[in-house]
């Protein structure tokens, strides 16, 4: 059985779901048709409910209220390739309040050449925040491309308390 919940959060709402007690997914705005077929994608004939989702809305509220380390108790389970799983799996590994470059991150996963497809899986993340695509920068520093908007970005590695000199 799969659970939906929304959850109100400083960066909007946020549609989580989660499998098993573990978040499959985290989105940045409402339940849509677009979350429901990826579902179906990667769920095939599993029902899925709306329910109040305690633990996660817990975790993410204390996230946001500062206890930025919070996200490190978080469950997932993770739906891509093998290789998606293994960038997601290297993102978590990047500790709060700092930032890496995609040509770091495909070092750290044994493909140094492989810069845009790293950065394809990291766009393709199905749990954001949680699993922190948002701490890829860009190797001259920038900020560059992100799922929720640059202004999310920006807001979540400055919650992390990442200088903003270094996000440009």
């Amino acid at each position: 059985m799969i659970r939906f919940d929304e959850v109100e959060s400083p960066v909007g709402p946020l549609t989580v779901a989660e499998r098993a007690g573990r978040v499959c997914l985290l989105h940045f705005g409402s339940l849509d048709d677009h979350v429901l077929t990826m579902f179906e994608r990667w769920y095939p004939r599993e029902p899925h409910e709306r329910r109040q989702l305690t633990t996660p809305a817990a975790v993410l509220r204390r996230y946001f209220d500062g206890d930025v380390h919070a996200l490190d108790e978080v469950q997932v389970e993770l739906n891509g390739t093998q290789f998606q799983k293994d960038v997601w799996t290297a993102l978590r590994r990047i500790p709060v309040g700092t930032t890496i470059s995609y040509s770091t991150l495909a070092k750290r996963i044994g493909h140094r050449t492989a810069v845009r497809a790293v950065g394809t899986a990291n766009g393709a993340n199905p749990v954001a925040i949680v699993v922190p695509c948002h701490r890829v920068i860009g190797s001259d520093g920038s900020l560059t491309g992100y799922g929720g908007g640059l202004d999310r970005k920006r807001w979540l590695l400055a919650h992390e308390g990442v200088a903003a000199p270094r996000l440009f």
